[in-house]
């Protein structure tokens, strides 16, 4: 049997050595929140909590706020309980994060009420202290999932969305970023719309309530600036997909650390004060920017009859009549592009599209790709010129590229 001394001792002993590694572990937690409190910071957030518990595997902020900077005052998020998992020190001295996970939160203001599931983040990484790269400090994730989000008037759902997920492969090696979205189900109550006409409108179409989902992936090349949208897709079931897609250049590593500064700066400024300043460099980055390709496209599914019912009954005709009244204004307002070419695929595309409505697509691929600079100019100073410069093509009932 140990004695009675022995036993104290070693009783004191596990105090004094737990009471300095309670004391490290505490402070890794604060560390992990300050460093997580800090990149929010670059993004115009703004992270507060009451408390901070637990090690540096797991640590776990309660009553945590997020507030977004916006133009007059910062839009205040309450998060809950925030808890990270899986923390792991990276060898460049920032963090790895398996999970971050908040509470369902719920906001309400001006008679409306938002209400979301957990937010949950995988693969969180969070930048070094004083990290000048950009795409270091660009706050990477590989996943972000929400079960549901949820916006009400009054007692009444006006706007929910289900399983909301999203990925991202960081660009490693050389390699491109590649990242997508999916949003499984959507659903909107348009009888809350309070606009006699419109109101009148979506009861004549039949589109009281709606439901669809939303897909879109694309590229990131940070070395070369590269960006390619290649689908973003908005579908209305029993009413027809809205897609578009884009590739620009010049959205480099550069280019980032800018925008950041310029926005960090933007959220600086005091309520009322003159952001003319940062509006122009806001602009004159923009300029850096090139198009090589964009499009946006339809395809219908039942929205566009549904249309022509409604203004044939409105006006006492016939559905075709209606069409044909279309085809017959078109070649006056296309005229008015002062692109002969472009006024012809306008006609023939929407005639053969409201003959048999399939798919009709806007398309701009200009030879190589064109300054943001020169748009914004040609936009201003000559827009019957911006449709050349930009190859804008007009094509209806063609499968997609």
């Amino acid at each position: 049997m140990l004695h009675r001394s022995t036993v104290g001792k070693l009783t004191l002993s596990t105090f004094l050595l737990t009471v300095p590694l309670s004391s490290a572990f505490a402070q890794d937690a604060t560390a992990i929140a300050d460093r997580l409190q800090a990149a929010l910071k670059t993004q115009s957030m703004d992270l507060s909590w009451d408390s901070v518990t637990g090690d540096a595997a797991e640590t776990v902020l309660q009553g945590a706020k997020l507030s977004i900077q916006g133009p007059e005052t910062p839009q205040v998020i309450p998060l809950g309980k925030l808890t990270l998992t899986g923390i792991e020190e990276t060898d460049k001295g920032g963090y790895h994060i398996d999970m971050l996970t908040t509470d369902p939160y719920e906001v309400t203001e001006r008679g409306s009420t938002i209400t979301s599931s957990p937010v949950e983040i995988g693969g969180l990484v969070l930048p070094a202290p004083g990290a000048t790269d950009p795409l270091e400090s660009a706050m990477l994730y590989e996943t972000l999932d929400v079960d549901n989000f949820t916006v009400k008037v009054g007692d009444k759902p006006a706007f929910t969305l289900d399983q909301l997920h999203v990925e991202m492969t960081p660009p490693t090696d050389g390699a491109a970023m590649e990242f997508s979205a999916n949003v499984e189900k959507f659903t909107g109550d348009l009888s809350l719309v309070t606009d006699p006409n419109a109101k009148r409108a979506i009861e004549g179409l039949g589109y009281q309530t709606i439901d669809g989902f939303v897909e879109a992936e694309g590229t990131w090349q940070p070395s070369d600036g590269r960006m390619q949208l290649s689908q973003y897709d908005i579908t209305v079931n029993n009413a027809g997909t809205l897609g578009m897609t884009f590739d620009l250049g010049g959205y480099t590593m550069d280019f980032l650390k800018s925008m950041q500064d310029l926005q960090k700066k933007m959220a600086e400024q005091p309520k009322g004060a003159d952001t003319n300043a940062q509006s122009m460099a806001m602009l004159g980055l923009m300029q850096q920017l090139t198009l090589a390709s964009a499009t946006i496209r339809f395809d219908d599914d039942s929205l566009t009859g549904k249309i022509l019912d409604y203004v044939a009954k409105q006006q006492g005709a016939k559905p075709e009549d209606i069409a044909n009244q279309a085809k017959a204004i078109l070649p006056f307002m296309s005229g008015q592009l002062q692109n002969p070419e472009l006024a012809k695929q306008i006609s023939t595309a929407v005639n053969a599209y409201l003959d048999d409505p399939q798919s009709l697509e806007i398309a701009a691929k200009p030879a190589s790709p064109v300054p943001f600079a020169m748009i914004a100019a040609n936009a201003m100073s000559n827009p019957v010129e911006l449709t050349k410069t930009l190859a804008v093509t007009v094509t209806a009932n063609q499968a997609a590229e």
